[in-house]
């Protein structure tokens, strides 16, 4: 009979180079799992990504610390205990101006892809 659970005992550490910890427990690079990801991840004061017009929604939650989110032109601070849904076809920018780390779990509908993200250029 086959198992109808899955435990990952070990995330997947994403490589990066901006300092930002990605630790995937569920999606594309763990498990081939392109329905939906979820990490957790730490981003370091300082830390900023380009913005994108991904093509998943997104779940946040704030675990420790803040994020900031500029959406479709409208900055919005999260802090710890929040969340935010953000849809496909937005185009977001994710960032952590704040002296703090800030520690959180993302949520992707369907999971997490780079071929999905639509970085821009800097």
């Amino acid at each position: 009979m086959k198992k109808k659970y899955s435990i990952q005992k070990a995330p997947f550490i994403v490589p990066t180079t901006d300092g930002k910890l990605i630790e995937e427990h569920f999606g594309n690079a763990t498990d081939n799992n392109s329905q939906i990801s979820i990490a957790h991840m730490n981003a370091p004061s300082g830390w900023s990504e380009p913005f994108q017009t991904p093509e998943f929604d997104e779940y946040t939650y704030i675990i420790k610390g803040k994020k900031q989110f500029i959406i479709e032109g409208e900055t919005v601070v999260l802090e710890a205990g929040q969340s935010i849904k953000i849809e496909k076809h937005t185009r977001v920018q994710y960032s952590n101006p704040f002296k703090e780390p800030c520690d959180y779990l993302a949520i992707c509908l369907p999971a997490f892809s780079i071929d999905l993200v639509n970085r821009e250029e800097d």
